[in-house]
């Protein structure tokens, strides 16, 4: 199989002078504090499993930003953030997300979506007027480290001549075509498998709303929006009512999701990454309890744990 020549800076990860990797964590409030003390548990513990060399610097965000400083985006966060090397963001929707996204140079993004006792998909597409190649050519990379299988949808000429393009650098991955309905049918019969979507800019967002109407819940969803240059945005696909917050209830599975996605294509620490996911997918989304869901998630780390895919070092 030929590897791909995708390299952007957050492939290489830049680190600091001990070689450490930042991730900027913006908990906000409502039930982010919550959320993002769950997040930074599976964080410290899969990195010390995986002797993974992170740090975290969490940062005034949103009602908490503007209780403090009278600004919901400081400037010291948003100076903070942009040196870091992935930013963890627990309330998807709070408006100073946009905010952080005109921060960034996106160009490309990525949705995993876990659907209970079927599997994982994991969609990339292209940022709003953003090229399609470097969408295209990450699916492709990730599909490399999985089932060496990548699901194409859409139709226009030129997408698809990129999709072919790229699809004759590699040797031994397979190209399919489908249509939106074809994938949800395949994705509703499939079991414990992992799906790599990739698709056109317009149709990132149905799809990945269907795929997560066939999940069930929007907790088991996770967003990424990645540059070529600099830090990608982590955050899930929904959090519980601020009204939860200080109950303890709030179902952190789409946090901890986020947290996967954030290792694997924030930080290219995959073995890491597919320890968590994996952990994750086998703990009941019923648990009743915010930090019994996590107290499940890290005790099945060990077993969960892989250490075949290690292109940090092979790939960077």
């Amino acid at each position: 199989m030929r590897r791909s020549t995708f390299s952007h800076r957050t492939s290489k990860g830049r680190g600091d002078a001990n070689g450490r990797q930042l991730v900027a964590c913006l908990a906000g409030d409502g039930v982010g504090p919550e959320l993002m003390a769950e997040a930074t548990r599976a964080l410290a513990r899969v990195s010390k499993l995986h002797s993974l060399p992170l740090y975290e610097l969490h940062l005034p965000f949103a009602g908490e930003a503007v209780t403090r400083y009278g600004h919901a985006l400081p400037l010291s966060t948003r100076a903070a953030y942009l040196k870091a090397d992935a930013i963890l963001v627990a309330t998807p929707h709070e408006p100073a997300v946009e905010a952080i996204k005109a921060d960034l140079d996106l160009v490309w993004r990525v949705t995993h979506v876990h659907v209970p006792g079927r599997g994982e998909a994991l969609v990339f597409g292209a940022v709003s007027s953003s090229p399609p190649e470097p969408a295209i050519e990450r699916a492709f990379f990730s599909a490399a480290s999985k089932r060496a299988r990548v699901t194409a949808v859409g139709s226009s000429a030129a997408w698809r001549r990129a999709v072919e393009a790229e699809f004759a650098r590699w040797d031994g991955l397979i190209l399919e075509y489908r249509s939106l309905g074809e994938t949800l049918v395949h994705l509703r019969e499939a079991h414990d498998d992992v799906e790599v979507i990739v698709t056109e800019a317009e149709l990132v967002e149905p799809l990945t709303d269907a795929i997560a109407h066939l999940a069930g819940s929007p907790a088991t969803v996770a967003h990424a929006w990645l540059a070529e240059e600099g830090p990608g945005l982590f955050a899930p696909g929904a959090s519980d009512p601020a009204d939860l917050a200080g109950f303890g209830v709030a179902d952190p599975t789409a946090m901890l999701l986020t947290v996967s996605l954030l290792l694997a294509e924030g930080l290219q620490r995959r073995s890491g990454a597919r320890t968590l996911e994996r952990a994750v997918a086998a703990v009941p989304t019923s648990s009743p309890g915010t930090r019994t869901v996590t107290d499940n998630v890290l005790a099945l780390l060990p077993e969960k744990r892989t250490d075949v895919e290690l292109f940090k070092e092979a790939w960077a």
